[in-house]
């Protein structure tokens, strides 16, 4: 499909060398779920991901413009065409250790953390809150990026100076909390909760360059505003009910992942689906 040499292959994508300064991303309909590659792809998955990614980077360039910041996309026509659709060409950056984690909302392992301590990491956060609570205000809440099979481990701002720098760690927190709260904006008024998300930053002399996937179902947890109600786990439009029908599986998390039902496999689609065409109001076809 790419006659390109391959530089590595993710959990979800592949990246191919294609220049001195370029790469090739290319998006597969594999999903992972608790740091595993699952062995059943979810069809379409790769494009949604893919055009969603494309449509947040024309979306958010004021953002990071004002920042100073861009992202790495050059181009998503201008690719092989055995994989158009679900590919895009992009900057070759030096990608910062860090993924840079926002919440606006309580969930998933936030949730966990704040009932054993009253706060995520360094981030204390007022008491009374359940899963699903809206935060006062975005927080920032980093982790280490995890190779296949390692699990993402949170970490303290501290931790962000020691692997970036002071000065970079707070470009970081600043800036992706700006992207979070443009993102949520454009997500309200299509009637979906971005609850939170995280982003992938490289460095281009002094700049920030956004890169990876932005803002999709794989890489955040979207609700439907009309349905949301704290104190309970949310319907959504991402892979959380990839990781709820795991649970109920009864997987250890351990041994190899199981296989997903036709049934779970039509579901977690149709959520892809329905995030981007709500996001961006175009018909994915």
């Amino acid at each position: 499909m790419v006659d390109l040499p391959l530089v590595a292959r993710g959990k979800v994508r592949e990246i191919y060398d294609a220049g001195p300064d370029r790469l090739l991303l290319v998006a597969s309909d594999r999903i992972s779920a608790y740091d595993r590659v699952l062995p059943t792809p979810i069809p379409d998955k790769g494009a949604v991901l893919t055009r969603l990614s494309v449509w947040w980077f024309e979306q958010l360039a004021p953002v990071l413009a004002s920042f100073g910041a861009a992202h790495h996309l050059v181009s998503a026509s201008e690719v092989p065409s055995g994989v158009a659709g679900r590919a895009m060409l992009v900057r070759r950056l030096a990608m910062l250790p860090v993924e840079c984690v926002a919440r606006g909302y309580l969930s998933g392992s936030g949730t966990k953390e704040y009932e054993r301590t009253g706060s995520i990491r360094d981030v204390p956060l007022p008491a009374g809150l359940v899963e699903g609570s809206r935060l006062p205000e975005p927080v920032f809440t980093p982790s280490t990026k995890a190779e296949i099979g390692e699990h993402d481990e949170a970490i303290d701002f501290a931790r962000v100076i020691a692997l970036v720098s002071a000065e970079r760690a707070e470009q970081l927190r600043e800036l992706t909390l700006a992207l979070y709260r443009r993102g949520a904006e454009i997500a309200a008024d299509a009637g979906i909760v971005l609850a939170d998300t995280k982003f992938e930053f490289g460095a281009a002399g002094d700049s920030l360059v956004l890169g990876d996937e932005v803002l999709t179902p794989d890489s955040s947890r979207f609700w439907p505003a009309d349905t949301w109600s704290p104190g309970a786990v949310q319907p959504s439009y991402d892979k959380q009910f990839v990781r709820d029908w795991l649970t109920s599986s009864g997987w250890d998390r351990v041994s190899e992942p199981p296989e997903l039902p036709e049934d779970v496999v039509a579901a977690t689609r149709e959520r892809y689906v329905t995030a981007y065409e709500r996001l961006t109001g175009q018909t994915f076809a």
